[in-house]
């Protein structure tokens, strides 16, 4: 397949580097940083949302749903169109969205209204493979491992205190709050993109493949509806089944139909690359891992301390034990970027993997003390910030500069889609392991953290599998990559 470049991929010129990296770092950070935030804040809200708006659980699960399948479908479109008409002009325009659907949504009088909102916020998906792709073109290369690593670890810290802040905005405020805070965020990442930043220079001029888009969207919709909807439909409903071989289905087309396209939207070829298929398999796996987290602890956490292995902690009380895994992934992100510089993208991702199986081996041991709680969610923090930043260096480090963009928004579909897995895996287990009055078993959460450490190995045999530093350097002597972060590193 034929691409055109208007510009190197290797750096960029004092002609097209912005105004100040630091700022261009900090505008990306705050962007990246409020859609993750977005993604997992409302979650613990649900109930209290549902009651002040008069809905039922099932309607009001929606608010999720729309995120998802927003976030999904429109993730590998507008990256692919920041490869083509250029990356900051994309991304004003999804944060411009993101900053409306966040307004919407703070000011929405009734759950039809604030669906609509989520599924604009989700719209902004496309913040990390920009912002990643922006990076990769503008920054010296000896500083991208770096900060990389740190808008990576951002990601994950947001998903972390949008569940650690939840409780006492609800509690102290409103849930209208929930959205006035990050509209802020929003607001000046907005602002200084539009005027703290240049246009990068690397372009894949071409036409947006409207088939493969469309035969995409409805691969991802009917496969992640499925999935968000299937403990309550049911998971042998004719419903979620029909979903789900539809949606494999659809993805199946959706590949063949890649493969005969000149400018496809996504160059399935390079699922091929190892450097790019073992951070697609960590991808589902951390994402499993991280949401899975965020589910069991903060359910045991608030759990009756009468029922013998509960903690009886607040809503508050229980965000604030997931404070240490936030910052085990502030600290360990930009700490990976440095490994990576150093020795490749693979030691950092196989320490990153077999940390967070730790995470989940210790709980499910023994849960019956605060200080393993305390323990696993560090360990899952660290190996998280290890992990996600190792995956997305290991991505461009195997991609040229002009498939970035599209490169990353695969893989970060793919950790949304191990999310959803995730959260519906363990709520299944939990609903499925409950007493008479519909409390949760010690057992369900014993199987929990076991299934989430299985998904644990299942990352370090992806992290075993990536291709180690030599590898990487002689494929991209060979397809002419020049920008391979570690070149310089002695």
């Amino acid at each position: 397949m034929s691409r055109t470049i208007e510009s190197p991929a290797t750096g960029s010129t004092p002609a097209t580097r912005p105004r100040s990296s630091v700022l261009l770092v900090i505008f990306l950070s705050l962007g990246g940083l409020s859609f993750a935030v977005l993604q997992s804040l409302v979650a613990p809200a649900l109930t209290t949302i549902g009651k002040d708006l008069d809905a039922t659980t099932s309607d009001v699960s929606w608010i999720l749903t729309a995120y998802l399948l927003s976030a999904s479908v429109l993730t590998p479109i507008l990256g692919r169109l920041g490869d083509m008409v250029g990356k900051r002009r994309m991304l004003i325009i999804v944060l411009a969205i993101l900053f409306a659907g966040t307004l919407l949504a703070a000011l929405a009088p009734n759950l039809g209204v604030l669906i609509v909102a989520r599924a604009l916020q989700g719209a902004a998906g496309a913040v990390f493979p920009l912002s990643i792709g922006i990076v990769r073109d503008e920054l010296p290369r000896e500083r991208v491992g770096v900060v990389i690593g740190l808008l990576s670890a951002i990601f994950g810290v947001g998903a972390g205190v949008g569940i650690v802040a939840a409780g006492p905005i609800v509690q102290h405020l409103s849930w209208h709050w929930l959205f006035w805070f990050p509209l802020i965020l929003v607001g000046v990442a907005l602002l200084g993109v539009i005027f703290g930043m240049r246009e990068s220079p690397v372009r894949t001029p071409g036409r947006l493949d409207v088939v493969g888009a469309i035969v995409l969207s409805a691969s991802l919709v009917a496969i992640l509806l499925a999935i968000s909807k299937g403990e309550e439909w049911g998971w042998g409903d004719g419903r979620t089944i029909g979903l789900l071989i539809g949606g494999a289905v659809a993805l199946l087309a959706f590949v063949l139909i890649e493969l005969r396209m000149k400018e496809p939207l996504i160059d399935v070829r390079q699922f091929a690359v190892r450097g790019v298929w073992t951070a697609n398999l960590l991808a589902l796996a951390f994402g499993f891992a991280m949401f899975g987290t965020f589910v069991l602890v903060p359910t045991l956490l608030q759990l009756p301390s009468v029922l013998g292995y509960g903690f009886g902690k607040t809503v508050t009380e229980a965000g604030l034990y997931l404070l240490p895994t936030v910052i085990a992934m502030v600290v360990f992100g930009p700490l990976a970027g440095f490994l990576v510089r150093r020795v490749g993208p693979k030691p950092p991702m196989l320490l990153g993997a077999i940390l967070v199986t730790a995470a989940f081996v210790l709980p499910a041991i023994a849960h019956g003390e605060l200080w393993q709680i305390v323990v696993s969610g560090i360990l899952t923090g660290a190996g998280i910030g290890l992990a996600l930043a190792s995956m997305s260096n290991a991505i461009i480090e195997s991609v040229p500069a002009a498939h970035t963009s599209e490169a990353i928004s695969v893989n970060a579909i793919l950790r949304t889609i191990g999310g959803a897995v995730g959260t519906a895996v363990i709520a299944a287990v939990i609903s499925s392991q409950s007493t008479p009055q519909g409390l949760p078993e010690d057992g369900a959460f014993t199987t929990g953290f076991w299934i989430s450490a299985a998904v644990g190995v299942v990352a370090i045999i992806a992290g075993v599998a990536a291709p180690s530093l030599r590898r990487i350097r002689e494929r991209a002597a060979a397809a002419g990559i020049e920008d391979v972060p570690g070149e310089n590193a002695s």
